[in-house]
């Protein structure tokens, strides 16, 4: 016969056993929340991250010019080299000679304006570092530039190495929306949307575009070379929309700095 003493102990047993049961079953469920939970932050996170990187939160869309794939390996290639010293005349002008699938463009560049910019695309050019590389973005509205200079032909490729923004008050006096014009026939450093952040990209400006100025604006180009740039902006993007590879593929076949 169960004494009452043992069955106050039986009865106390089952309801601590029960209270394990809860609590086990409160973790379990805990830990499930929290899996699902995590599981969802990682799908935001990621698709912010997408968003950024495609550009779609920009402060302004406009801006994108100079931060295609914005992010640091943007203007950096993953095995980092040093930058090139200094080697050349910085009182002296420099053209930038490419020779492309869509014709020859001049770019004139002023040592004394930027330096570390013109040092930098003749130590590039030197070694062959834009031979056959694909201009592989044209914007069609808001900004109108055709984007060169990534050996990946990606948006994503650069010299392993970083320059020093340049001559970024020689567009003038920022208008209320923090923009200035990089007129028709500017060239001007592409950078992953922080301060000195260029590489080897670079884009061509084909018709005026309002732009914040923070991309350095390092060269002029010739007649010719903005005539052929305007009728690869004609045909449009490969997909037809207002930002993405060109319709006419623009190879850059050959690059050339020279002191004029």
């Amino acid at each position: 016969m169960v004494t009452s003493d043992q069955r106050r102990r039986q009865l106390a047993r089952e309801k601590y056993e029960r209270q394990q049961k809860r609590r086990a079953e409160a973790r379990r469920r805990a830990r499930k929340r929290a899996a699902v939970i995590g599981a969802a932050a990682a799908v935001v996170v990621a698709a912010l991250v997408g968003l950024v990187v495609g550009g779609v939160f920009d402060k302004d869309k406009k801006d994108r010019a100079a931060e295609p794939n914005a992010n640091p390996s943007a203007s950096a290639s993953p095995k980092s080299s040093p930058a090139p010293a200094m080697a050349i005349d910085q009182k002296a002008k420099y053209t930038f000679d490419l020779k492309t699938s869509a014709g020859e463009i001049k770019v004139e560049m002023d040592a004394a304006k930027t330096p570390e910019t013109v040092n930098s695309f003749k130590a590039l050019a030197d070694k062959g570092f834009f031979d056959n590389t694909k201009c592989h973005r044209l914007t069609t509205s808001g900004i109108y530039v055709l984007q060169c200079g990534d050996p990946e032909g990606t948006g994503m490729g650069g010299p392993g190495y970083t320059i020093a923004d340049e001559n970024l008050d020689a567009l003038g006096k920022p208008n209320e929306q923090g923009q200035v014009v990089y007129p028709a026939g500017t060239v001007a450093m592409a950078n992953t949307g922080r301060p000195h952040t260029g590489g080897s990209q670079f884009f061509l400006v084909y018709k005026d575009s309002p732009l914040a100025p923070s991309y350095t604006p390092f060269g002029k180009i010739d007649a010719a070379g903005l005539k052929a740039l305007e009728e690869v902006a004609k045909a449009g993007t490969a997909d037809g929309g207002q930002d993405g590879a060109p319709k006419t593929p623009v190879t850059v076949q050959k690059a050339a700095v020279t002191q004029n």
